[in-house]
């Protein structure tokens, strides 16, 4: 199925997210590749098969075979850091602070794409799993590196447009 295909199977009462979808995937504070890879990860991380395999198809006519692999290791590895870091920010308790993840994360350095984009997609994946302590550290790095609040609301507008596509896909 594709995206288009998709949002045309969309119910009536889902018109919103149809036309957030087209409009989030084609706004301008972002640049192509940053909308894509973020698209990539997002679609990635709200866990429907057929939206996925959508923006995947569509990200590979305008993303590197590189950055492609970026957004999908934004998306593997938020997965798992997410969970590991909002349990320590929810228990509140410096004593989990101190110790060690000892979890592998070498794919925030290997990921093969732009730092910068990568970055962003680890954003909006954290957006969707809800993680705090996730959210914050990504949004203060991208902005550092220089993007600006309406980049990165536009980052969280295609987390947020991507998940409820994904929830009424399953919900029908």
């Amino acid at each position: 199925m594709t995206l288009n295909q998709i949002q045309e199977s969309f119910p009536d009462y889902a018109r919103d997210i149809k036309l957030n979808l087209q409009s989030v995937l084609a706004q301008t504070d972002l640049t192509e590749q940053q909308t894509w890879t973020n698209a990539v990860a997002c679609a990635l991380a709200s866990r429907n098969e057929t939206l996925s395999e959508a923006i995947v198809a569509e990200a590979s006519a305008k993303l590197s075979p590189e950055q492609l692999n970026s957004a999908r290791a934004a998306f593997a590895i938020m997965q798992m850091n997410n969970i590991f870091y909002r349990f320590r920010h929810m228990t509140g308790k410096d004593e989990y602070n101190t110790i060690p993840a000892r979890l592998r994360m070498q794919a925030i350095r290997n990921h093969g794409g732009d730092p910068v984009d990568f970055e962003l997609a680890c954003l909006a994946v954290s957006s969707i799993n809800g993680c705090e302590a996730c959210v914050c550290s990504h949004e203060a790095v991208v902005r550092e590196k220089g993007l600006t609040a309406e980049a990165v609301m536009a980052s969280v507008r295609i987390a947020s447009t991507l998940h409820a596509a994904a929830s009424i896909l399953e919900a029908k």
